[in-house]
């Protein structure tokens, strides 16, 4: 199943240091998830320190393990679109 993530940082007034000490390992994290076919691309949102990504996991529960073990998960909130394909792109 494809899913379209918003990772929306929501990090508290006077965290910014621990959220930037988890950094190294979020993108060791983010490298093995690539590797692993989970995720398959990450956006920035320009002006922000949001971002987009478009993972692939067996089913939502899946989903949720993988985005519960990021490493900045306490300090982002997360919307989720679960995405089909569309008939067009269905088309040869």
């Amino acid at each position: 199943m494809e899913f379209l993530v918003r990772q929306i940082d929501n990090t508290p007034l006077g965290k910014e240091e621990e959220r930037a000490a988890v950094r190294p390992a979020e993108r060791e994290y983010a490298t093995q998830l690539r590797a692993d076919g989970v995720l398959r691309h990450l956006w920035r949102v320009p002006g922000t320190r949001d971002a987009i990504g478009w993972y692939e996991a067996k089913d939502p529960n899946h989903l949720h393990d993988v985005l519960t073990g990021l490493p900045s998960f306490p300090f982002i909130k997360v919307e989720i679109e679960t995405l089909a394909i569309h008939p067009q792109e269905m088309q040869n």
